[in-house]
């Protein structure tokens, strides 16, 4: 009975999530773009693989953009990619900052018109 157990708690895969420092930056990016009227909601979704945080312009559409953390690719890739709507791979790295400036460069155009 107890061999059953321990191979039910193996098969079991912790859920993803984001830290506090890092759903912070990706909410104060969020909070920026909605001040600037471009965005309107957002959604998280928890996995088992990925954490996902995406940003619709309309509730009713695809997210714009999906800021997304994979554990997994930490030692390749890194686990940091930044997806368009169509699904295209826009950036990848490591570092959160550095996946987010496309987005921050895109704020400063928005703010500047």
């Amino acid at each position: 009975m107890t061999a059953e157990v321990v191979n039910l708690a193996a098969r079991r895969t912790p859920q993803i999530g984001f830290e506090r420092l890092e759903l912070n930056r990706i909410l104060d990016l969020y909070g920026r773009m909605v001040a600037a009227g471009h965005w309107r909601d957002y959604a998280i979704e928890l996995g088992r693989e990925a954490a996902v945080f995406a940003a619709f312009r309309r509730a009713a559409e695809r997210p714009e953009v999906r800021i997304e953390k994979r554990p997994a690719l930490r030692q390749k890739q890194g686990m940091w990619a930044l997806v368009s709507e169509g699904g295209a791979i826009l950036k990848r790295g490591h570092d959160l900052a550095g996946v987010l400036a496309p987005l921050e460069r895109r704020l400063m155009k928005i703010v500047e018109d």
